[in-house]
């Protein structure tokens, strides 16, 4: 099994409790570089994995698919994880290895711990609050949408297909003893929901 572990934005004390049972229960931790292997000193030994900085796609891929192989050599039969920096299912190296490991070593169980990232930590550092729609973006084509406080889902998902988007994926009170996610839109929504929307 293979579990992506959100490790916080850079400082140890904002590792979940999760996060900290994960790396403790591993058999062998993964990181993509020092900064990561620092953090989670504390609750487990790591290997640093090689992923060079560059925008060069042949030898990105080249790097990815090493290491994968190494990853999946171990997470067959045993506990493994992969600590990334923030959250590994937003802009991270995680995400490039899960599509890997999926395709390749599809025997392979993986699943991920949320951690908290620049995205929403990046406010209590700036002394800001945001209270209303903003946008996030690397600069690539925009496909994905969130909308907080999905209390109408079919309205808000025929709203949504005007924009192009025709996928969506409806989550309340996540991780929490009433979570219900589904690709079939509700009628009506609580105040704890979201809908996530894609373009194709």
């Amino acid at each position: 099994m293979l579990v992506g572990v959100g490790i916080g934005p850079g400082d140890a004390e904002l590792l979940t409790l999760k996060a900290v049972k994960i790396l403790e229960q591993s058999a062998k931790v993964y990181v993509p570089g020092k900064l990561a292997a620092k953090l989670i000193k504390p609750y487990a030994a790591s290997e640093i994995l090689n992923f060079p900085m560059t925008h060069d796609q042949e030898t990105l891929e080249k790097h990815w698919e090493e290491n994968a192989r190494i990853i999946a050599s171990q997470a067959r039969d045993k506990l493994v994880s992969f600590a990334v920096i923030g959250d590994p299912n937003f802009f991270s190296t995680f995400t490039h290895l899960r599509r890997i490991i999926s395709k390749q070593y599809p025997d392979i169980v993986i699943t991920t711990v949320p951690g908290v990232s620049a995205i929403t930590s990046f406010a209590a550092r700036a002394n800001t609050q945001i209270d209303h729609s903003f946008e996030v973006t690397d600069g690539s084509e925009n496909k994905s949408k969130i909308v907080l406080k999905a209390v109408k889902p079919r309205k808000i998902a025929k709203e949504l297909e005007k924009e192009g988007y025709n996928e969506f994926i409806y989550l309340e009170n996540l991780f929490a003893e009433k979570e219900h996610i589904s690709t079939v839109l509700p009628e009506k929504g609580s105040y704890f929901s979201m809908i996530l929307a894609r373009k194709p």
